[in-house]
């Protein structure tokens, strides 16, 4: 037997809908959606498929003879789409994995789009790749088809950070350009980004589009793999230096740096390209001593010193923290493999380390910023609807816009990119861990946000207080809004469908209350409208279509819902506010801000 949760609603008020696990035959399940003859049936096509390679054709053989369909309905049942961070997924053989085929049919449709979109002009594209295995092979793949298809391909010949890749389009003046990676997924994922010539992640319609000339392809004899050479050119050092002198530009407080240069930073890459470019960086502004995790310092596809390389869990900034701790260190920085997310750690003030989640080192970076900005007018900020509000409250002190956005910083760089030549751009970020500091890349940035947690450190250390301080004083000037965060995994296909089935029954039946705080407003973004519940008004959301649910209390409690666009997970977010008034209270009102968390993440999980 095989286990399918389900959500189902209690039609009790004070219960709203539990978790109800029921028992099917996977096999009738999955013959019941189709899902098994169209994942043979695609199967089959690609084992008649001359261009596949024997030892692929030797794989697809052993799913479609094995004794498990769920393999083969996982591996085959569709094709990979571009999501919130364009394709990502297992790597393996099958049309829903990453492998030569569909990174290739991925760049193919891409090129096709190229052409049409840019008809009379050379077109030229930047790639990159992490350090994930394959990386480097499907980056050549990537380019050699490219190439084939008369595109000019400027590759870098070694591994770098993502915002390199987006600075280098804009360098370059590219019409696009792909970086080879997974960001922080596990070890078994890679992943394909594809990017325009702004340097930001493919937003609609070019994403749709793309993923149209892609399904076009009706097999692979269409797909160019063989490249022509002169098209491909590597790039130089003259990018990176570029991108040094950009961020030196925006960083403020260099005198300070220059009177705290020894302040003791510790930094790891978790063997991925932070390595490449972060402590290089805080060289050039005066940094130095910056200490590098020597046990995660070389680039492995296989991260053998984490479960997962992902900056968001603490286990992956372990070793960064004992060696802070050894060292004395004011600043903990850990980089996800692309270097595109950070983690950062901090003391509290009891000297003891501990990690910022995304809301906090967002918060501490945008008041940071906005106070050490000499003209704000006509200036704004970007976050996303995740995004804690501390960052709207402190932007409203300034007088600086606060704009949201859905999820993905592709929709913050198309913000950036309506509102450039009309409105200054200062920063943006989002609560998983991705920030961004001036236009000049329009993605997330670990590289510019260590040089900027390092200036902050220097900073504060200057004034005889530290980051610790600066957190507790933002929370008593403008609320102690605290976070939490749970995330539902399911894998494969029935997991897909679990996913499906627990945002229908949210949206067709929303919970009443919330810690028995009622709601008072309702946003559902894929209908686009929001309702006041206590007067049945609605209005229209003004932002794109998108399977997100958010509940607001009426004392300032909110519940975001959303599946992942990048991995197979349902999101809950959950945001409480208290008033801090002197940080003698902070201890105090932080354990009762946790157990209201953990009251609603267990009223909603249950």
């Amino acid at each position: 037997m095989f286990i399918i949760n389900f959500w189902e609603y209690t039609g009790k008020p004070s219960l709203g809908w539990r978790f109800i696990p029921k028992l099917y035959l996977p096999f009738r399940y999955f013959c019941a959606m189709g899902l098994l003859e169209n994942a043979t049936a695609t199967a089959e096509k690609w084992l008649h498929e001359k261009t596949i390679d024997d030892l692929t054709k030797t794989e697809i053989k052993k799913l479609l003879d094995g004794s498990d369909p769920k393999k083969l309905i996982d591996a085959f049942y569709k094709n990979l789409e571009f999501g919130t961070g364009g394709l990502r997924g297992l790597m393996g053989v099958g049309s829903n994995c990453i492998n030569q085929y569909t990174i290739g049919a991925a760049t193919q449709g891409l090129s096709n789009y190229l052409k049409k979109s840019f008809p009379h002009q050379g077109i030229k594209v930047a790639i990159a790749f992490d350090p994930r295995n394959n990386s480097q092979a499907l980056a050549r793949i990537t380019a050699e088809v490219f190439a084939a298809n008369g595109i000019h391909v400027f590759l870098f010949p070694e591994l770098r950070p993502t915002p390199l890749l987006s600075f280098a389009i804009r360098y370059l003046k590219c019409q696009s350009g792909v970086v080879i990676t997974a960001s922080h997924n596990p070890k078994e994922y890679n992943g394909y980004k594809a990017y325009w010539t702004d340097g930001a992640q493919l937003v609609p319609p070019h994403d749709k589009n793309v993923i149209e000339e892609v399904n076009a392809i009706t097999g692979f004899d269409q797909i160019k793999f063989s490249g022509n050479a002169s098209n491909i050119e590597l790039i130089g050092a003259e990018v990176e230096a570029a991108y040094y002198a950009a961020v030196k530009k925006l960083i403020p407080s260099q005198d300070i740096i220059k009177k705290q240069k020894n302040i003791p930073i510790v930094f790891s890459g978790i063997h991925g390209t932070g390595n490449t470019m972060v402590p290089e960086c805080l060289k050039q502004l005066g940094f130095e001593n910056c200490m590098v995790v020597k046990e995660q310092a070389q680039p492995d596809g296989n991260f053998p010193t984490v479960e997962s390389p992902n900056p968001e869990e603490k286990e992956a900034m372990k070793l960064a923290l004992e060696l802070a701790k050894e060292k004395n260190a004011e600043l903990v920085m850990a980089t996800d493999p692309d270097a595109d997310r950070v983690g950062i750690g901090i003391k509290d003030s009891k000297g003891a380390f501990f990690l910022l989640n995304g809301n906090q080192a967002f918060s501490l970076m945008i008041w940071f910023i906005l106070k050490n900005l000499k003209h704000t007018e006509n200036s704004y900020i970007v976050k996303t609807i995740v995004t804690t509000e501390l960052v709207d409250a402190i932007a409203g002190r300034f007088k600086v816009d606060c704009y949201n956005t859905l999820t993905g910083f592709k929709y913050i760089a198309q913000l950036i990119r309506d509102f450039e030549g009309t409105k200054t751009f200062i920063a943006a970020g989002e609560e998983s861990y991705g920030y961004l500091i001036g236009d000049f890349v329009r993605d997330k940035d670990a590289v510019s946000a260590c040089a900027f947690f390092a200036t902050m450190a220097a900073v504060a250390k200057d004034e005889g207080a530290s980051l610790y301080d600066w957190l507790i004083q933002v929370y008593c000037e403008y609320g102690f809004y605290k976070e939490g965060l749970v995330n539902l995994v399911r894998q494969g296909a029935d997991g897909t469908q679990q996913i499906k089935d627990m945002m229908h029954h949210f949206r067709n039946h929303p919970p009443l209350t919330l810690n028995n705080e009622k709601i008072i407003r309702i946003l559902d973004y894929q209908s686009s409208k929001e309702l006041n519940v206590l007067t049945g008004a609605s209005k229209k959301i003004d932002l794109p279509k998108s399977d997100v649910l958010q509940y607001y209390t009426e004392h300032n409690t909110k519940v975001s819902v959303r599946p992942s666009g990048t991995e197979p997970k349902i999101k809950f977010y959950v945001s409480v506010v208290g008033k801090l008034n002197n940080k003698d209270e902070f201890d105090s009102l932080n354990h009762a801000l946790d157990a209201k968390i953990k009251s609603i993440e267990n009223q909603l999980t249950q």
